[in-house]
């Protein structure tokens, strides 16, 4: 591409006349958020240049032609996505004087991805004259995730907990309150690279290494137990005024965007905090264009940011087809100083089905090309097809979106393209139940018959309370020294909120199966040698497992009473989306720490190994 001779840079609303954080104000569709502006910035013969062609930049040229404004972008691959509908410079956007020379031609430079060379976008501004949105002051901020955190705290904007980690000391204290712990990268982390769980002390080493080292930069996050993820894409205008999409529920496999729904399917009250907390987030940040606000519903503690795209989002590819205004079209609109659009939905509910490569090469492109084709003859559905080249496994390729006119009939159409797709929203149409309304009150009870039993026992407590943040009791009942307080126990617990009681089974092992054929709540009972005994546990699994018929008590192998916790949250998790979605996170860490031991057993062979 030849850079053409600088034009005329847009006209500078308050945003650029200073740096410092705009007002926050609400704008409506028709609200005239061009006022000021002069004849020549609403001309539509404009440039727009991207830093950044992949997916979102092709959709922003799509878009754009539509409109008739001229996009050009900078992207370090030959023949990106973009090219398709753009004029394309191959550089990198880290490459300051690619930047510059890239600018020359243009009337405003945006972005489709934060990791840019924030430096040389303020020289585009201070020494060419082109207009820059977001600021490259936001950029800067929203590149560093945990700088990111504390300039949204600084305004009052409710976040996820955090700790900047700079040794093996401020590890150990960001895991003083119990794990699960994230660990995070604090620059170029997405699609779950640069994250870590922590589920237990002996993988800190192994986390810390994982990304990088401590010079990587790191931050700590304190353990969500989230009911949903929701996201809100919000356009800001040059002068800072700011206009919400719908509330939308997102759903993620592998921490990368499975499936998405419009509107989320929430209490009006919840929806209502959700945009009232995105406006205040992206109010508080500098320059124009739409950003995507990534939330957390917390039942106990309602809604919290989890972290903020400065661009168009893969949380917004719904309102390509759903809305009245696409997030790419408004993200234009936005940056170049022009009226927004309408946001409001032009049906009664959208589903975005996200199409990631399920296979490497060939065989990857045939089950894409098989779900295109399905798509194609599902009514009301659109595939949006991201011409990247070769297929590499879970990497975004396309989307589909499906509209229609109530929820229902979307989620039947999205079950003929994915079962398990429509399965995961379909589950979390369950509201969060929280015991007789307190997010403190017990909801699992542990008991055992003696003090002796309680180091059998309390790995259950661990993993619930401290691991998944489930309030739990502990007791001692016995059945055959004080039977009528194990009876009262029995009688009351599901008065009194608890869901499912875990059993401590030693000596004579009648304690689970006592308290079963008493209470409608589940029981599990845990096999527990007992001081002195001469049967190692056997007597009181084959006491638990030999219950007659009608009185029902699970049980898990002897003293393992972590499993028990961890069968109490399964039972708990059939009712509340957030615990399948931690229970999910909790198996990927299970997982990475085995592959972890299998890659480093491999790297320095069997003699050479060390059990960690």
């Amino acid at each position: 591409m030849t850079p053409r001779r600088s034009a005329p840079a847009l006209g500078r609303g308050p945003a650029e006349a200073r740096r410092g954080i705009q007002p926050r104000q609400r704008v409506g569709s028709g609200s005239g958020s061009h006022a000021g502006a002069t004849e020549e910035d609403l001309v539509h013969d404009r440039v727009v240049g991207v830093l950044g062609g992949g997916q979102l930049g092709r959709m922003l040229a799509l878009e754009a032609a539509r409109m008739g404004i001229q996009i050009r972008f900078l992207d370090p691959t030959e023949n990106a996505p973009a090219a398709v509908a753009a004029e394309q410079l191959v550089g990198s956007f880290q490459d300051r004087d690619k930047i510059l020379e890239f600018a020359q031609g243009c009337d405003v430079v945006t972005v489709e991805i934060e990791h840019v060379n924030t430096a040389a976008l303020e020289e585009v501004q201070s020494e060419l004259g082109v207009s820059v949105h977001p600021s490259p002051e936001t950029l800067r901020i929203i590149q560093d995730k945990f700088a990111q955190k504390q300039h949204l705290m600084q305004h009052g904007i409710p976040v996820v907990q955090c700790m900047e980690i700079n040794d093996l000391s401020d590890l150990h204290n960001a895991c003083a309150k119990g794990y699960p712990v994230m660990l995070k990268a604090r620059r170029l982390a997405y699609d779950g690279r640069g994250n870590y769980i922590i589920g237990g002390a002996s993988q800190l080493d192994e986390a810390v290494g994982a990304l990088g080292g401590f010079e990587a930069g790191l931050y700590a996050e304190q353990w969500v137990p989230f009911a949903k993820e929701l996201a809100v894409m919000v356009a800001r205008t040059r002068d800072g005024r700011v206009l919400p999409f719908p509330v939308v529920e997102t759903i993620h496999r592998e921490s990368i965007c499975f499936v998405t729904e419009a509107p989320a399917d929430v209490p009006r009250e919840v929806a209502d905090e959700a945009r009232d907390v995105a406006e205040r987030a992206v109010g508080c940040l500098d320059g124009a264009g739409v950003f995507g606000v990534e939330l957390f519903w917390v039942a106990s503690g309602g809604v919290i940011v989890n972290e903020i795209a400065p661009r168009p989002h893969n949380s917004g590819h719904y309102t390509m087809d759903g809305c009245r205004t696409s997030q790419f079209e408004q993200h234009l609109r936005a940056v170049l100083g022009w009226q927004l659009g309408d946001p409001g939905m032009g049906a009664g509910c959208a589903v975005m089905y996200n199409l990631l490569g399920e296979a490497e090469g060939e065989e990857g492109l045939a089950r894409a090309r098989r779900a295109l084709a399905t798509a194609r003859g599902l009514p009301g559905a659109v595939a949006h097809w991201y011409g990247k080249e070769g297929i590499t496994k879970r990497r975004k390729i396309g989307h589909i979106n499906i509209v229609g006119e109530s929820r229902e009939a979307v989620r039947e159409q999205l079950a003929t393209l994915d079962q398990l797709a429509a399965n995961a929203l379909q589950a979390t149409g369950i509201q969060p139940q929280m015991a007789n309304g307190h997010p403190n009150q017990p909801v699992v009870g542990i008991i055992m018959g003696s003090d002796s039993d309680l180091p059998t026992m309390s790995p259950a407590a661990d993993v619930l309370q401290g691991q998944f943040g489930i309030p739990c009791e502990v007791k001692i009942v016995s059945a055959h020294r004080t039977p009528e307080r194990m009876m009262e126990y029995a009688k009351s617990a599901h008065i009194r909120g608890i869901k499912v009681i875990i059993a401590g089974a030693g000596g004579a092992a009648h304690l689970p199966g006592m308290v079963a054929a008493m209470t409608p709540l589940p029981v599990i009972g845990v096999p527990v040698t007992p001081e002195g005994s001469h049967l190692d546990g056997l007597d009181a699994l084959m006491s638990i497992v030999q219950m007659p018929k009608g009185v029902p008590v699970a049980t898990v192998a002897i003293g393992n009473a972590t499993n028990a916790g961890l069968l109490a949250i399964r039972i708990l998790a059939a009712h509340d989306q957030g615990l399948i979605n931690s229970m999910m996170e909790y198996q990927e860490g299970m997982k990475q720490i085995v592959t972890e031991k299998a890659i480093r057993l491999e790297e320095v062979g069997w003699k050479n190994y060390e059990r960690q």
